[in-house]
């Protein structure tokens, strides 16, 4: 696995104070299962604006579920959800609450989210154009400033096919970007990557989470989730079975479970 200059990574300081923001995304007692197979347990978790946060966790503990239900690409059994300030039971389902959360929210996918037949270019602009309905020269705009945010202004013109997969990640991520979100989704995003790729990813979501753009990270680079966020949930068959900053996560373990946890993966890494 990849070694980060920790040193580095800290350039940006992207952890101020947030205790002072208003909470952005509430989640209350959300559960969800696949036939016998409970998979969220009731699930809390309330996100301040500009909050930048990890979730971590061993495999089928429904971290991915979890992010995926914000945006209700995965509908939970129960619970609530409140964004800003709309509010949803999950269990009386309101399009128009659903159509606006995912208008305010965007989301980085573990196999890298493009189009095949379209360039580096129009994969960024589609999103704007389609959906938010701009025109194609302030969607050109936008889309080249993202672009040269994520280092991929020599690539407009590029077909996905002559890309790399860091590459391929990072026009995911200046799609993503272009629509201007409020609430930032990575799901694994340097999962699929070969390892000597994982870095020039992972710089670009430093830069995303030090903007102050509020982002929830779902990763197995224990080092990279300590230098970037501000909080680290570790969830735990299928609830949240620790809440800290990252030095109360990764330097005092609050329970014998979660010290097992981060001794598995770094002997893993």
């Amino acid at each position: 696995m990849l070694q980060l200059d920790t040193a580095r990574l800290t350039e940006f300081d992207s952890t101020p104070a947030r205790g002072h923001q208003p909470v952005m995304l509430e989640l209350k007692d959300l559960k969800l299962s696949y036939g016998n197979t409970q998979i969220l347990n009731g699930v809390d978790l309330s996100v301040r604006r500009g909050d930048v946060l990890s979730i971590i966790g061993p495999s089928g503990t429904g971290k991915t579920t979890l992010l995926k239900c914000i945006n209700y690409l995965v509908k939970p059994a129960s619970g609530t959800i409140t964004f800003d300030k709309i509010r949803m039971d999950y269990q009386r389902v309101d399009k128009a609450a659903i159509q606006a959360i995912r208008c305010r929210t965007a989301m980085v996918f573990q196999q890298f989210n493009v189009f095949k037949n379209m360039t580096v270019l129009q994969n960024v602009m589609d999103p704007l154009v389609v959906v938010q309905r701009k025109s194609k020269d302030e969607a050109r705009k936008i889309a080249l400033q993202e672009l040269e945010r994520v280092g991929l202004s020599e690539k407009i013109d590029s077909y996905p096919s002559q890309l790399s997969g860091g590459q391929l990640q990072r026009t995911g991520i200046a799609r993503a970007l272009a629509v201007r979100p409020d609430v930032m989704l990575f799901d694994e995003p340097t999962s699929s990557l070969d390892p000597e790729l994982v870095g020039e990813v992972l710089k670009v979501i430093k830069d995303v989470a030090s903007s102050g753009i509020t982002s929830l990270l779902v990763t197995h680079e224990m080092q990279f989730a300590k230098s970037i966020s501000n909080r680290i949930i570790f969830m735990d068959k299928g609830v949240v079975a620790a809440d800290g900053s990252p030095t109360e996560i990764f330097d005092t373990p609050s329970s014998p479970r979660l010290a097992q946890f981060l001794n598995s993966e770094h002997s893993h890494h």
